[in-house]
């Protein structure tokens, strides 16, 4: 009995600080669910019931057990609700390959991770597909970007369509389960010209607004610097060009280019702050009214209008519900900044949308705030000075972008594959110009557009973001300014989370176990294995781990497998360079050489390209392992991977005493990865 009332000694020294621990809860339920490998049937969610149910009685004990129960009850509830999330966005995915006619109607433009011009399409009409079946939305990238139609206009190309592909190797980031959260049935390119079948009508009068008004930033702008301003204004990043957005990456200030919690905070900041000084010069009005809640909802009404004008996308919303909660704790006399508020605006987006839990953009931003409302909270609680007077702003810019930066380094380098060895260098010398150049002059552009001046403030925010550019190029410039970072196993990041969350959110000396957790993620982290063999899901590529890295049967093709297996190996190499290690140490293959083999997990494994590589084969020993990307036949006993028997197994890694595990048999029968 002495652990359990342990136990309850410490959960009731929690009282008073337990809200913060309920979106931990419905993250659990949600990650419970996406963990399953199949669907929940009859049994699972009678279970889910049951624990509910039975949690009820419980939640008004006096002791430790409601707080059990209250755990297990919002654990069900997050379960529940990404169930019926899934359904609820549940349309029509295209089954086979397609290659025709494509009309609709175009509601957005962006980029690929190739820096393609792409647009999203509804309102579809594929040939000799009935309209049950055809998927909602797709996407089309452009070879041209002389072909962009305008946003609302009804197009029609002829284009290459396939289904939402599966991951680039078992376990790794799927794309399908993105696809089916945004409704998108179908994605591919065209090649061909789009004409525009009918313009644009009444309708999408928002979308096409943002759509002029960034065409309008990006004509009065220098081109390096009009791309950047739409983007962060209208939230539309297709006129980034590639050197910006991959110095920006280099530098880690990439996070610049999202409309995210940092933007929609420092306009509304700078709304509520120019609001409140302003109204305390007239002072009738600041002698009988609270000019404080009169600016917070003035920042609201414009974190609103910003929130319609940059597209209101998963990132945006989020941010705005974060915003939401702090000006409303404002105007309720609440500490606006406190972990109670992280946590209601994390409730919020949970319920809304519980697939970002699964999002590097919400792990991020959340790990951030948590972070540095947690710092600055111990900071002001202990009355810490952080210097001089004169000092100050330097080092609080210096810490706050210390503490983000460690925060949501694990999560940038489990998802991306990257740490930016001098990010931190970088965001001191450029967010501080965000906040106090770029948002104001942007704000004080609409201001002056009013009466014809708006040219001066272009020009101010031209400036701002030519130091922020020169700054990101400068830093990725840098020798070693990138790191590689192999990808972890999956259960790494959730216990390195729930590691950091103890620490946050636990009060008393058993937070530091938290530490424990931590440390331990990240041993592991460094020990991670990655797979001896990887075969890509079409046959075309193989990737074979050598003691120098890993080595790719090919040097131009798949290029964008190649670039996946790569960087979750933490190598930061080209395909053509680890193309050259299978050249170099590959054997022949009988009395040809045009068929390289390879010794590798008990196997001989032999990787055929193209017809004419595969009349050559006539047969085979026991031994080897046959990868095709056309089909075989001939007899033997060997282990054949060909199209035929790729289209069900998805991408393949063969683990060093040869089993075979398959991308279709770790994502498991769910509604995005059935066929």
């Amino acid at each position: 009995m002495l652990p359990l009332l342990m136990i309850d000694r410490a959960l009731q020294a929690q009282r008073g600080h337990f809200l913060p621990w309920v979106p931990v809860c419905l993250g659990g339920g949600i990650g419970l669910f996406f963990w399953l490998p199949e669907d929940p049937g009859v049994f699972t969610l009678s279970l889910v019931i049951l624990v509910g149910v039975l949690a009820l009685p419980l939640l008004r004990c006096a002791d430790g057990r409601s707080q059990f129960a209250w755990a297990m009850l919002l654990i069900s509830m997050g379960f529940s609700t990404a169930l019926m999330r899934v359904h609820l966005v549940e349309a029509p995915v295209l089954g086979f390959r397609y290659y025709g006619p494509v009309e609709g109607r175009v509601i957005a433009l962006d980029r690929s991770g190739s820096n393609a011009l792409r647009m999203t399409l509804d309102q579809l009409r594929l040939a000799r597909l009935a309209p049950k079946e055809t998927p909602d939305r797709l996407r089309i990238s452009l070879v041209s970007d002389q072909n962009a139609p305008p946003i609302g206009a009804v197009i029609g190309t002829t284009a290459h369509l396939m289904p939402p592909q599966g991951p680039s190797e078992p376990g790794g980031f799927d794309f399908r389960r993105y696809a089916w959260f945004h409704q998108l049935g179908a994605n591919g390119y065209t090649r061909n010209p789009v004409l525009v079948l009918q313009p644009a009508q009444t309708d999408l009068v928002l979308q096409r607004f943002r759509d002029k008004l960034s065409r309008a930033i990006r004509g009065r702008m220098s081109p390096r610097t009009g791309g950047f301003a739409a983007a962060i204004i209208t939230g539309d990043r297709s006129g980034v060009s590639k050197d910006v957005l991959q110095a920006l990456r280099g530098s880690n200030l990439a996070h610049l280019l999202a409309i995210s919690g940092l933007h929609m905070g420092l306009l509304s900041g700078f709304v509520f702050a120019l609001l409140r000084f302003g109204l305390c010069l007239v002072p009738p009005l600041a002698l009988r009214c609270n000019v404080k809640k009169i600016a917070a909802v003035g920042a609201l009404f414009t974190a609103v209008l910003y929130l319609s004008l940059s597209g209101g996308n998963v990132a945006t919303e989020r941010a705005f519900i974060m915003v939401l909660v702090m000006l409303v704790a404002v105007l309720l006399d609440r500490r606006a900044f406190s972990l109670r508020a992280v946590a209601i605006a994390a409730i919020l987006v949970l319920l809304r949308r519980p697939e970002t839990l699964l999002s590097p953009g919400f792990q991020m931003s959340f790990a951030a705030t948590t972070a540095l409302v947690a710092v600055f909270g111990w900071i002001r609680d202990n009355r810490v000075a952080l210097g001089p007077d004169w000092l100050r702003p330097v080092l609080t810019v210096l810490v706050s972008s210390a503490v983000a930066g460690l925060a949501t380094a694990p999560f940038g380098a489990a998802h991306f594959n990257t740490l930016a060895q001098f990010g931190l260098l970088a965001n001191v010398l450029a967010v501080p110009i965000m906040g106090l150049i770029v948002v104001p002059s942007a704000v004080l552009t609409f201001l002056l557009a009013a009466v014809g001046l708006e040219a001066f403030g272009f020009w101010v925010m031209d400036l701002g973001l030519q130091w922020i550019l020169a700054v990101a190029a400068w830093v990725s410039a840098l020798p070693n300014a990138q790191s590689g970072v192999a990808t972890p196993e999956s259960w790494v990041l959730p216990c390195l989370a729930l590691g950091g969350l103890f620490v946050v959110l636990w009060q008393g000396r058993l937070r530091w176990a938290g530490l424990a957790v931590i440390g331990l993620s990240l041993g592991f982290w460094s020990e991670v294995t990655r797979p001896e063999v990887l075969i890509s899901s079409n046959g075309g590529l193989v990737g074979v781990m050598m003691p120098e890295g890993r080595a790719l049967s090919r040097d131009s093709s798949q290029n964008f497998t190649a670039k996946a297996w790569l960087a979750a190996d933490g190598e930061r190499v080209s395909q053509a360079q680890a193309a050259l290690r299978w050249h170099g140490t590959g054997e022949t293959a009988g009395a040809t050489d045009a068929v390289p083999r390879i010794e590798v997990a008990g196997f001989t494994l032999f990787h055929v390209i193209g017809k004419r590589q595969a009349e050559l084969i006539k047969g085979c020993a026991a031994q080897d392992l046959i990868v095709s990307n056309v089909a075989l036949e001939f007899d033997g006993p060997c282990l054949v991977l060909q199209p035929k028997t790729l289209r069900h197994t998805g991408s393949i890694e063969i683990a060093p005493h040869g089993a075979l595990i398959t991308s279709a048999g770790e994502a498991g029968n769910r509604p995005w990865s059935r066929p």
